[in-house]
């Protein structure tokens, strides 16, 4: 189980770890919570499915919003980045994406921009899942776990 391996990896390293969900609606700190431990490295997560909690809670500003898209690597970028400060985390993973069924700002359903950010960089990657919406949230979820294994290998 992926969630069990990051909770190894990451107590192992003595490395903290906070999320920020949209379109996977706590998904992912449910996944990780489900494993036994996570409260010695797991420090909290928000999910700020609304613009303006994006706003309110992470200081995203409206105009990047408007120019990028809440759908957008940017926007991931920055949600992983606020939380990680906010939360004051080793490591923040943020999801914003289209789960569907329908297509979100032009953009279509699977469409999910994940982002892992650390004390040194953030990392952005876009994926374009299939299926239906737990299928994709799901996937979106297995692969922050598969991010997060990769950075776990770089810390050790």
């Amino acid at each position: 189980m992926k969630s069990q391996l990051v909770n190894e990896k990451f107590r192992k390293l003595g490395l903290t770890l906070s999320s920020v969900e949209s379109c996977t609606g706590g998904a992912f700190a449910s996944r990780i919570t489900m494993v036994s431990g996570a409260s010695h490295f797991y420090k909290g997560g928000m999910v700020t499915y609304f613009t303006e909690e994006k706003v309110r809670l992470l200081g995203l500003k409206y105009a990047d919003l408007d120019q990028n898209g809440v759908v957008s690597k940017e926007t991931a970028e920055q949600m992983a980045f606020n939380a990680r400060k906010i939360m004051a985390s080793d490591y923040c993973v943020s999801f914003t994406g289209n789960a569907g069924p329908s297509t979100m700002e032009d953009k279509p359903a699977g469409l999910v921009y994940i982002a892992v950010c650390s004390r040194r960089e953030c990392k952005v990657q876009e994926f374009l899942f299939e299926g239906n919406r737990e299928e994709i949230i799901n996937q979106a979820v297995d692969a922050s776990l598969d991010m997060l294994l990769e950075e776990a290998k770089i810390e050790n």
